[in-house]
């Protein structure tokens, strides 16, 4: 992993992120400030916590039952390592984590559980948009780079919601557009291969295809991400201060749209600084926010990471398993192989339609 120049990439912006949140801090105080937080309220927070995890298992099965139908017993475990992969691995290598272990256990492929994960980071960014949109009337005012944040974030979704939306709604149309770019643009030797994991993502997409799928899908990441918020509002608590609940929500938002920015391990630095922000916007002082951000960062990653490395051992992983997922990130080798694409029911046909575009002659 040190390695890898992504790694140095997300190091490089975290110090950036952890430089704007810790700017004229007297670290004394944050200190003294965490120290004498009361710890208890965490254990509440905590349980909300699990619980919107437990609605996130529930959520990705919903999402995966047109693929196969799996008991949330069994996802469980998947979704819980998976997170724990976001803490302890860059660029969310987590979610590839978790399709390449929910294909180890449930032999569901690797791309098409990618493309149900692309579904819910969607919904969870246009939900964190939400938030943000609900709660920016009560903020006195956001500093222009967090506003900056919001209005790029909302293209992204929208569009990307928007494109997945239509690749739903209109399957075949989609495959035969996507088939003509193969042919057309990636090289011959990859065509089937590359067909392949087209296909599969797009059977990933199939939850879209309906609107009472799609506003399950959003009801439930609605209420995974208040439960979220719940947590901090429960940890608020054992600080020295008040904020409303709104107030919280557009941290939470926020905080979350900054996330997806590649950064170290764990968010480090994408989470803290904007948090620090929105809540000195609010009049909380500096000191006081840093010191709850970083104890709230803490408590929301390690909980979720010592329980994924429970799974982790209880289903036999080591970490030479977490390379080679983030390898089949990389290139998806593992999804298919001559041999099997051979064997595979409808083979013949993706060949005739790559075929069909070749020109003449």
């Amino acid at each position: 992993m040190l390695k890898s120049w992504r790694f140095w990439l997300g190091a490089i912006i975290s110090a950036l992120f952890l430089g704007l949140a810790l700017r004229g801090l007297d670290l004394g105080y944050v200190w003294t400030y965490a120290v004498e937080a009361n710890y208890w309220w965490i254990v509440p927070g905590v349980l909300a916590y699990t619980v919107a995890v437990w609605a996130r298992t529930w959520r990705w099965h919903y999402l995966l039952r047109p693929i196969k139908a799996i008991p949330l017993r069994s996802m469980w475990p998947v979704v819980v390592i998976g997170y724990m992969g976001n803490n302890v691995y860059p660029f969310r290598a987590g979610e590839v984590l978790r399709a390449y272990v929910l294909k180890r256990k449930e032999g569901v492929s690797i791309s098409a559980s990618l493309a149900t994960i692309l579904v819910e980071r969607i919904f969870d960014g246009l939900v964190m948009l939400l938030f943000v949109f609900i709660a920016l009337p009560s903020a006195p005012g956001l500093p222009a780079w967090l506003r900056q944040t919001v209005i790029l974030a909302s293209v992204a979704f929208f569009t990307a919601l928007l494109l997945f939306l239509i690749m739903a709604a209109q399957p075949e149309q989609s495959r035969r557009l996507y088939t003509w770019a193969i042919h057309h643009f990636v090289p011959t030797g990859l065509q089937a291969r590359v067909l392949v994991l087209a296909d599969r993502f797009m059977e990933g997409l199939s939850s879209l295809s309906r609107f009472q799928d799609i506003s399950m899908i959003f009801a439930t990441s609605v209420v995974i991400w208040l439960l979220e918020t719940v947590k901090y509002w429960f940890v608020m608590h054992a600080f020295n201060f008040t904020v409303s609940f709104f107030a919280l929500m557009l941290m939470n938002g926020v905080v979350n749209l900054a996330t997806t920015i590649p950064s170290a391990p764990g968010y480090i630095g994408t989470f803290d600084g904007p948090g620090i922000e929105v809540l000195v916007v609010f009049g909380v002082p500096r000191a006081i926010a840093a010191a709850y951000t970083l104890v709230l960062h803490a408590a929301l990653w390690l909980p979720i990471t010592l329980l994924g490395f429970y799974y982790m051992a209880r289903e036999s992983l080591g970490w030479r398993d977490f390379d080679k997922a983030v390898q089949v990130g990389e290139s998806l080798d593992e999804e298919v192989t001559s041999s099997s694409e051979a064997n595979r029911p409808g083979a013949t046909k993706d060949i005739s339609l790559i075929n069909h575009y070749k020109p003449d002659g």
